[in-house]
C-alpha cells in the first residue's frame, strides 16, 4: 500500500515521518486503498512576489523627491512667493522640498526677487525727493505685485520661468548639490 503527503500529494515511503517534496510532517494515517493521491486541500500561497519584481531601479520613471510629499512640486514652487523671503527660506529648509531642484529654484528666486525689491526701495528713498519717491515706490510695488503673480502662475503650471536678473542667480543656487 502506498502513502501520500496530505500537503502536496507526493508519494512517500510508509515509514517516512516527513515528506521529501515539501517537508511537511506526516501524520500516522492509514494509506489509501486505491493507490491514488488524496485530493489536495486549498491553500493560499505562502509567498507572493512583490510588485515590480525583477525590474531594475533605472527602469522605473523618475519621481522628484518632493513627489512623495504632501504638496506637489508645482504647488510648493508657487507657495515660495506669497510671503516674500519668509516662504522662500521655509521651502529651502523643509525636507523633502529642499531636495527638489524645481522647488529650490523658485525658493531662491523668491528670496533674490524680494531682496532686490527691498534694496531698490531703500535706494529710491535715499536718492529721490519726497514727491518723486512716492511715484517710484508705487511703481516698485506694482512691479512686486505683478512679478509675484506671474512667478506664482508659472510655477503652478510647472514652468521654471526666470525673472530678469535674479532668475540666473536662482538657477545657479538651485543647481548646486544639496547633501
Amino acid at each position: 500500500m502506498t502513502k501520500f503527503c496530505i500537503q502536496c500529494g507526493a508519494q512517500v515511503a510508509e515509514t517516512a515521518r516527513f515528506c521529501k517534496q515539501c517537508g511537511t510532517q506526516l501524520l500516522p494515517t492509514q494509506p489509501t486503498q486505491t493507490g491514488e493521491a488524496p485530493p489536495r486541500p486549498y491553500q493560499s500561497p505562502g509567498y507572493q512576489q512583490p510588485p515590480n519584481y525583477g525590474q531594475m531601479p533605472y527602469q522605473q520613471p523618475y519621481q522628484s523627491p518632493a513627489a512623495n510629499a504632501d504638496l506637489k512640486p508645482n504647488v510648493a514652487g508657487m507657495l515660495c512667493y506669497p510671503l516674500s523671503i519668509i516662504t522662500g527660506i521655509l521651502f529651502l529648509v523643509l525636507s523633502p522640498y529642499n531636495k527638489d531642484r524645481f522647488v529650490r529654484f523658485h525658493a531662491w528666486q523668491s528670496i533674490f526677487f524680494f531682496a532686490a525689491l527691498a534694496v531698490s526701495s531703500i535706494v529710491l528713498q535715499i536718492l529721490l525727493p519726497w514727491r518723486l519717491e512716492r511715484v517710484f515706490l508705487n511703481g516698485l510695488n506694482l512691479v512686486a505685485l505683478l512679478g509675484t503673480g506671474w512667478a506664482m502662475y508659472k510655477a503652478y503650471h510647472g514652468e521654471q520661468f526666470k525673472l530678469p536678473l535674479v532668475g540666473d542667480w536662482a538657477e545657479n543656487q538651485a543647481s548646486k548639490n544639496i547633501n
